[in-house]
């Protein structure tokens, strides 16, 4: 049964887990959702997220995945459903002016940041790349510069020394789910908040590719720790090399230690725990990883460790 907050409606561009959650925040207080925007699945992309189609199907919504939402066209298409609000849930596109000005009551979107920091693309992760303690979920107003426009609302999340970036995502998941929920009702009836953001105050960050998770095992160890569960599984993953084979390492831990080698290596200690030693005299605990193309339990990561290996080109 959904909790009535007054006549709206709205168009959605959403995907990933955001998206299906804040589109069922929407449902459940009765939005009249005209149009859902979303994307088809990428076959060469591992998809561990929830489905939007899927959900909007479910609801008997009508849903397009164009190529290009900001054709004259598709606009036209916007512009004729004379939506109150356009929201736009972790959608991957850009929303240019005439998809924005087509709503009568504003263009929002969700964020995975607390705005004005980490504007751009994949916040969480380069949250976590950067070390910060906490990251959260902020509601805004769009507009043509991207994650600029006045904030409605946001939420903070802590991100704990070893939370990997899969592990935050789900709690800004709820966070954005949280600020919805609460938003909603005041966005209907004319009474939400609008808070300009101070950009000076903050940050913008560009997309990360696969090759962005090259080890620089030079680095502080902090550093080379941040970046492993920044872009651990189900993300592309850290990789480098020890003693000349690939190395990819899916899961640490930073005990705050000194090294044992005077250069970057790979070892094992005689109490069954593997150790990389990093450009700062300290050392990170390697909880997984995969080994030449293997991935190794402690057992068989022992025996590929008899002597220490040299880590990096």
């Amino acid at each position: 049964m959904s909790q009535r907050v007054g006549s709206a409606s709205a168009v959605v561009f959403a995907y990933h887990d955001v998206g299906v959650r804040c589109l069922s925040v929407l449902l459940a207080y009765g939005v009249k959702v005209d149009l859902v925007v979303t994307h088809e699945d990428d076959p060469n992309e591992q998809i561990w997220f929830s489905s939007v189609k899927k959900l909007a199907e479910l609801n008997g919504i009508p849903v397009a995945t164009p190529a290009d939402p900001n054709t004259p066209e598709f606009a036209a298409r916007i512009a004729a459903l004379k939506p109150d609000f356009l929201f736009s849930f972790y959608y991957r596109f850009m929303l240019g002016a005439p998809l924005l000005d087509a709503p009568a009551r504003g263009a929002l979107n969700m964020h995975g940041s607390l705005l004005p920091k980490f504007r751009g693309r994949v916040p969480v992760n380069w949250a976590i790349i950067h070390g910060e303690r906490q990251t959260g979920a902020s509601l805004h107003y769009m507009e043509k510069k991207p994650d600029a426009g006045d904030l409605v609302d946001q939420q903070a999340v802590p991100i704990l020394p070893d939370d990997t970036a899969s592990e935050v995502f789900a709690k800004v998941t709820v966070a954005a789910e949280q600020v919805l929920d609460r938003s909603l009702p005041a966005l209907v009836l004319n009474t939400a908040s609008r808070k300009p953001l101070d950009l000076k105050a903050g940050s913008y960050y560009g997309r990360r590719r696969p090759e962005d998770g090259r080890i620089d095992w030079t680095q502080p160890a902090w550093s080379v720790h941040n970046l492993i569960r920044a872009v651990a599984p189900p993300y592309p993953g850290a990789y480098s090399t020890a003693g000349g084979k690939p190395l990819k390492v899916l899961r640490s831990h930073y005990p705050d230690q000194a090294a044992r080698h005077e250069t970057p290596t790979l070892y094992m200690e005689s109490t069954g725990r593997c150790y990389a030693d990093c450009g700062d005299g300290k050392r990170i605990e390697i909880l997984a990883l995969e080994l030449d193309g293997r991935t190794l339990d402690a057992a068989q990561l022992a025996q590929h460790l008899i002597r220490p290996l040299p880590l990096g080109d």
